[in-house]
């Protein structure tokens, strides 16, 4: 056992010691010891319940004949770190969450991990330390959290971000919005739509290093608790057979995922997130790729933002396996690939079934041809720039338009907030990407301020930083090369006319040539905006978003 490094032998007899200290016996201690990795916190609605999620995990590895040892992680919320300087250190959270999985994980030689995440950059940052480690390990998250009610309506937490724009424009009164506020989300987890912390936690499930429900049992549900009895009992069936991480992580797996989130609609925060995954785990994902699977993948599930479902409604319609199951039997899906099942990806799809047809479309009658993300190139994104298409209105999929150019969210929300943005316009927000930002801030409040105030069919807005899984409209994230590496963003000046074309998969400046090149001449990059603390060693070591904004190596 790996474990042995820590526990065995006359020469371990002081690390014995110490763990006796803490109440173990040699019995407990002859088992296999499972890490895990707890992300509870009092400050996420996602994680302020893991601790009971926690102790379902540690009972299932007990039953199984293991002994858990238990050990923290932070978190940030992105909607509490929205429209601030705290959600500069958002993504940045991420890495810092993997390094210190990592490091717990080696100066404790741990037999195998189990990762209790739920939202945001707790999610992909322990999947990616649990590659880099390549353990037995796998994935049980807190579940989402339910839709809420108000008017008879169904709303979530994009509903209260929207009706701030509402209020300004004064289709909400302010005892209305304390009314949305009050009662959009009613409970613990993961917030109700197809945002990013849902989108990963279900992608999970298709990458095959979760067990089926994981992505889509509520977090108030008992099976959530169940799941986690049998995620803890499955970890000693994964050690005892060797089935580490990266032996799942496979090519295959990687390319099901990113189908699975074509077809469901996922964040386009996963275009960031599934790279950066895959190179801890050695395999190439190139964002380049991510049309192709696009392209022959049907979008079939709509939801929140862009449609009425919440993942309470997918796991009522069978969940991602019902999903999975109809893209296997289209074959568009490879199913031979191991999973921590133990099983084959096909025998875990043997008995999935869709239970609501309009939830889960059929594949050919889906809500859109082709997959919820597309990847846009031109002269502005020449690494690539990231929209998600099955959020955008029709009319808003071909534009162009002159450009209102910020430097920084806030000097855009202003803007948006006080009805200085016109019907046509292209909003660039700019300086605001990995290294630039620093941290590449999402921007759900601008996007939800121009829906708020009803220019999300008139309005598209581009940047370099990156956008909520609850976005929806035309709002193009992850422009790479970033402002701050001297990318075209930095060079746009109001009034300049941008062409968006979302089906020709094209974003450009229409700027001659001589003018961008006298413009590069007078460029010069801006100061940065944190030059203290974690946040500024960030930005020196951060890469381009188009790579999954991944440590430069």
């Amino acid at each position: 056992m790996r474990s042995d490094q820590m526990k065995s032998g006359f020469e371990r007899a002081p690390h014995r010691s110490l763990f006796k200290a803490m109440g173990y016996t040699d019995e407990e201690l002859d088992r296999p010891i499972i890490g895990v990795v707890n992300a509870a916190n009092e400050v996420i609605p996602g994680h302020i319940h893991l601790h009971r999620v926690a102790a379902a995990v540690k009972a299932g590895i007990r039953m199984a004949g293991g002994t858990p040892m238990e050990f923290p992680v932070i978190g940030v919320c992105d909607g509490i770190a929205m429209g601030h300087r705290g959600m500069k250190y958002s993504l940045g959270s991420r890495e810092l969450i993997a390094d210190s999985v990592e490091l717990m994980a080696t100066a404790y030689p741990f037999d195998g991990l189990v990762l209790i995440p739920n939202c945001d950059k707790i999610v992909p940052g322990m999947m990616m330390a649990a590659a880099r480690l390549d353990l037995p390990a796998l994935v049980i998250s807190g579940g989402a959290m339910l839709a809420g009610t108000w008017k008879q309506q169904t709303v979530d937490l994009i509903t209260v971000f929207e009706g701030m724009g509402k209020f300004k424009v004064g289709e909400l009164s302010e005892a209305e919005l304390k009314e949305l506020e009050e009662c959009a989300c009613p409970g613990v987890g993961s917030c109700s739509g197809m945002f990013t912390a849902n989108s990963m936690n279900c992608l999970s499930e298709a990458l095959g290093i979760a067990l089926p429900g994981n992505g889509t049992i509520p977090a108030v549900d008992a099976g959530r608790i169940r799941l986690a009895k049998a995620s803890g009992m499955q970890i000693m069936e994964l050690v005892k057979r060797a089935i580490t991480f990266r032996q799942i992580l496979s090519a295959d797996a990687f390319a099901n995922a990113v189908t699975v989130d074509m077809a469901f609609g996922g964040s386009t925060n996963t275009s960031l997130h599934l790279p950066a995954i895959a190179h801890e785990a050695g395999v190439e994902l190139p964002l380049t790729g991510f049309n192709a699977v696009s392209d022959r993948t049907p979008h079939i599930c709509n939801m929140s933002p862009g449609g009425p479902h919440h993942i309470e409604d997918l796991h009522r319609a069978g969940g991602i396996p019902a999903i999975m199951k109809q893209l296997a039997d289209a074959g568009l899906l490879a199913t031979a690939g191991i999973t921590v099942t133990g099983k084959s990806v096909g025998e875990n799809l043997a008995a999935a079934r869709v239970l609501d047809a309009e939830v889960i479309r059929p594949l050919d009658k889906p809500y859109h041809a082709t997959g919820g993300l597309a990847v846009l190139t031109g002269n502005l994104a020449p690494d690539g720039s990231v929209v998600k298409q099955s959020a955008v209105a029709s009319e808003m999929l071909r534009h162009s338009g002159p450009a209102r150019v910020f430097d920084s969210e806030e000097e855009a929300f202003e803007a948006i907030i006080n009805r200085r943005i016109r019907p046509g316009d292209v909003v660039v927000i700019r300086y605001e990407g990995p290294k630039g930002g620093p941290g590449m801030r999402e921007m759900l409040s601008p996007t939800s301020a121009i829906a708020g105030v009803g220019l999300d069919r008139e309005v598209a807005l581009l940047t370099d930083g990156r956008f909520s899984g609850g976005t929806r409209g035309a709002a193009i994230g992850h422009i790479s090369p970033e402002a701050a590496d001297g990318g075209l963003m930095a060079l746009v000046e109001e009034g300049d006319t941008i062409e968006i074309d979302i089906p020709g998969r094209s974003l450009n400046l229409a700027v001659d040539k001589a003018e961008l090149s006298a413009r590069r001449g007078r460029w010069q990059a801006p100061p940065a905006k944190i030059t203290t603390g974690y946040m500024a060693r960030y930005a020196a070591q951060v890469g381009s978003a188009s790579s999954g904004a991944i440590f430069r190596q």
